[in-house]
């Protein structure tokens, strides 16, 4: 589905404008066609140009900030990541008719893993788990703060606010329950490292059953590792999160952060998508649903 307006503000993007950004700035592929592709993605609109290519255009002023940083650090990150990961083609300038920069990437192939009908799930906690692993070895010299570089903590009153609004849609008294834990446990005595922070599963691609890339790195940066376990349940069944956590060798505070920053996404997902983005909130609600269930399942 091409999810409709979901933030005040929104710009009107369209198939027109984009012809006319990449007409005006970018000739060499101005008789390319154009066409919408299909995704629930609540901070880009994107495009497929020509074959080959995608154009993205922010949906908000915080991922147009994002532009610079994806430009300048993914062609530094991917060479030691196992699977693919945006490649930038162009950075579009802001214009008449669009206010923001925005960015044409290298088209890549692959589907989004479906919730509860993964193949082979071990396999994928492994591909997941490599990826994972490559990201947080890398070099964090210079890099920025991830978007979700703070504690959970930190995040406490928005999400306290989330399970009082989403009462009657989710077991709040149960999410209260399983935040308290997650605020319990220890924070992570080592330097941040790179992370991606936002691992679901419309930022990830698949092929043959395979995770072949990931995409949208617009919360990328330093943080802490836990927030890349976020991915254990938000795509991955439980039977497979075990094989997921054992290559990773995560510890028991690790996995109890991983799963608070899970929980505290998908309540504020799920509080500020319901009434307008119905394929992301059904994610959220899915993703509680699993928190809450290995949270029982660990007392």
């Amino acid at each position: 589905m091409r999810a409709g307006k979901m933030h005040a503000d929104e710009p009107d993007v369209d198939t027109p404008l984009v012809h006319r950004l990449v007409a005006a700035q970018f000739p060499q592929w101005a008789g390319l066609p154009v066409e919408p592709v299909d995704s629930a993605g609540t901070s880009n609109a994107m495009y497929r140009l020509g074959e080959d290519m995608v154009v993205r255009l922010p949906r908000v002023a915080g991922a147009a900030n994002d532009v610079e940083k994806e430009h300048r650090w993914l062609p530094r990150l991917a060479p030691p990541l196992p699977v693919a990961v945006p490649v930038p083609l162009g950075k579009g300038r802001p214009a008449e008719d669009y206010a923001w920069p925005w960015s044409v990437y290298r088209w890549l192939d692959g589907e989004n893993p479906a919730i509860g009908r993964i193949s082979q799930p071990g396999l994928l906690a492994q591909d997941l788990a490599g990826f994972v692993a490559a990201l947080h070895r890398i070099d964090p010299a210079d890099g920025p703060p991830s978007y979700r570089s703070e504690s959970l903590a930190t995040r406490d009153a928005a999400t306290r606010t989330a399970i009082a609004e989403v009462r009657g849609i989710v077991d709040a008294d149960a999410a209260t329950t399983a935040w308290n834990t997650a605020l319990r446990a220890p924070a992570r005595p080592g330097p941040a490292v790179w992370i991606h922070a936002d691992l679901q599963p419309g930022n990830l691609l698949m092929r043959h059953g395979r995770l072949s890339a990931v995409i949208d790195f617009g919360c990328l940066g330093l943080g802490d590792p836990a927030v890349d376990l976020i991915v254990a349940w938000y795509v991955l069944p439980a039977e497979a999160r075990g094989a997921f956590r054992t290559a990773l060798e995560v510890d028991d505070a690790a996995w109890a952060r991983g799963r608070g920053w899970a929980l505290s996404i998908a309540l504020l997902e799920l509080q500020y998508y319901r009434d307008t983005n119905p394929v992301m909130a059904g994610v959220a609600r899915q993703v509680i649903h699993e928190v809450l269930a290995d949270q029982k399942h660990a007392a």
